[in-house]
């Protein structure tokens, strides 16, 4: 049978044949019904860390009509004010100096962002 050469060391023929005894449940079912009860309450547990807490939802902000997320709103003050720094750095010259610039300009974007969304939203 050309299958058994694709099993080295086990016989495919007792784990395909339709007779072959399979792998049981441990007996009295104690173990698997308590590994079941701790698995749910760990996710239970997760649920409630991940619900937060204040029932209000995510702040957002009326822009013609429709919701406009605000996290995108202070992302995208991020980096307007990472692209003023640039500017501001690059006539100080101190752009050339900087080792690393993506990182760096990243960071700006980011921080400033984190900034717009503390002072505008208070969150």
């Amino acid at each position: 049978m050309p299958f058994l050469r694709l099993c080295p060391g086990r016989s495919c023929a007792t784990r395909l044949r339709p007779g072959a005894a399979r792998a049981r449940a441990p007996a009295g079912g104690a173990p698997a019904a308590r590994e079941g009860v701790a698995r749910g309450a760990v996710l239970l547990a997760g649920a409630g860390v991940l619900s937060g807490c204040s029932p209000v939802g995510a702040p957002t902000i009326p822009f013609f009509g429709a919701y406009f997320p605000s996290w995108l709103a202070c992302a995208l003050a991020g980096i307007l004010g990472a692209v003023l720094v640039r500017v501001a750095f690059v006539r100080l010259g101190v752009d050339d100096v900087l080792p690393a610039r993506l990182p760096i300009y990243v960071s700006i974007a980011a921080g400033l962002g984190f900034l717009v969304s503390l002072v505008s939203f208070g969150r």
